[in-house]
This record gives C-alpha cells, structure tokens and sequence, in this order.
C-alpha cells in the first residue's frame, strides 16, 4: 500500500525511523551508517530507505522543513505503516549562549508559534513533550559516549525569517533554549497516537553569538546526534 507521497509498500520500513529534515541527510545516514539498504522512497525526492545497524532494522527518511511538511510524513509513517519510534534528527539555532555550534540539544518538549494542535479542539493550550523512553535513553547514550548532550524546552516556529528579529529573545526568557521547524506538529502525531518521538537536534548555528555553520557541515555532519539516534533503535 502506497500513500500519495510515498511509494513503500508494507514491511519495507521499520518499527524505527529516522527523520531529518534534508533528504540528502537521509540519503547520507543510510549509505554510511547502514548495512544491507533499500530504498523504499523517492516521492518528491524525499528519500527513505531501511537497512540495518548493529544487526537491527531500522530506516531513515527525510520530511522536509516545516509543521505541514512532517505532520504529513509522520502520520503516513505512523498510521499507514505501522511505525511505534520516530525520532527527528535535525539542526537548531541556539537561544542559549552557553550553547556551541555542533552542541546536542534533546528536546524534552515544544512551544510553538504554529496552530498545528488546533484540530484537536482542545479547551487549553497543548503542551507537546517527548517520549521518556526514548528521551532517557539518548541521554544515557550520550553520557556513555561523552557526548556533550543538553536536555530542555525547544521552540517550533512556522517562520523562518521573523518581521520582529529579536522576538527570540521573549521565547529565551520563558527558558526555551534553542528553535526549529517542525518537532511541535511530530510530538503532536505521536502523542495522539500513542507511539513514540524524540527530537535530537545540532546547533547549526547560535542566535545569542550570531555563529553558523555551512551548507555541506549540515548535511555530511552532526555524526554524534547520528550516533545516538541510531543507538535508540
């Protein structure tokens, strides 16, 4: 059984998916991290594929940048294929300045500028958070292998670039310590679910020290959140 924006059929993806936002960050993990691969996606060339690492069926598929974007994959993965942990590997701007580029940030949950939980019809305002399960894990992960990990309150915004440049620093101030696009609406799929997601995420580039990292960093690094991803499967 296929979906409209992906062409798998059943049993070709795992249990545990890998999720970065870039396909070619998915293309990357899977042809220098997995063993035995296929590819089971190539939909708007948004690249998935399964293989094995350490003897363990796993897959990694790219979602695209955005709320709308993994909200549509993520649900296919979970609902269409039977997926139980999906977990977002990804890059983030810091909020905190104790944070350095390449740094780890496990997200253990998301505020959000987006709408995305109002089809819920909720009488309050959702708080997205992680699975523990996974979230433990990875910070055990981490701590085994001396990676320098920072668990805390992410923010997921709709916009890139923002028309008030220094609104980041009201989000910094309510402890929000780093921001990306897209781990509100995967928290939210998964949450109603009843499946488990965590976000791990690199900074690419720091908002409170005005520090990036390229193009090709992006795309071909950040192997110590790869690691510790690929350990949780």
């Amino acid at each position: 059984m296929s979906t409209p924006h992906n062409n798998a059929v059943q049993g070709q993806i795992a249990e545990t998916v890998l999720l970065p936002g870039d396909p070619l960050r998915a293309k990357f993990i899977a042809e220098n991290f997995l063993s035995d691969v296929e590819q089971f996606n190539a939909v708007r060339n948004m690249f998935g594929y399964t293989g094995t690492y350490n003897g363990k069926k796993v897959s990694v598929m790219g979602t695209g940048m955005g709320c709308p974007s993994i909200g549509i994959y993520s649900y296919e993965l979970i609902h269409m294929y039977g997926v139980k942990n999906l977990i977002r590997i990804g890059s983030c701007g810091a909020y905190d300045p104790n944070l350095e580029l390449f740094d780890i940030v496990i997200a253990i949950g998301a505020s959000t500028d987006s709408n995305y939980a109002s089809q819920y019809n909720l009488p309050g305002t959702y708080s997205a958070t992680a699975s523990w399960n996974l979230l433990s894990k990875a910070k055990q992960v981490a701590d085994e292998n001396s990676i320098k990990a920072t668990v805390g309150n992410i923010v997921t915004s709709d916009i890139f670039y923002h028309d008030e440049p220094e609104s980041w620093k009201r989000w910094a101030k309510m402890g929000c310590i780093a921001a990306e696009m897209e781990t509100y609406a995967l928290y939210c799929n998964a949450n109603r679910a009843g499946v488990n997601a965590l976000t791990i995420l690199t900074v690419s580039d720091s908002i409170a020290r005005e520090s990036e990292t390229t193009a090709e960093q992006r795309e071909k690094g950040f192997k110590d959140m790869m690691k510790i991803a690929l350990e949780l499967a």
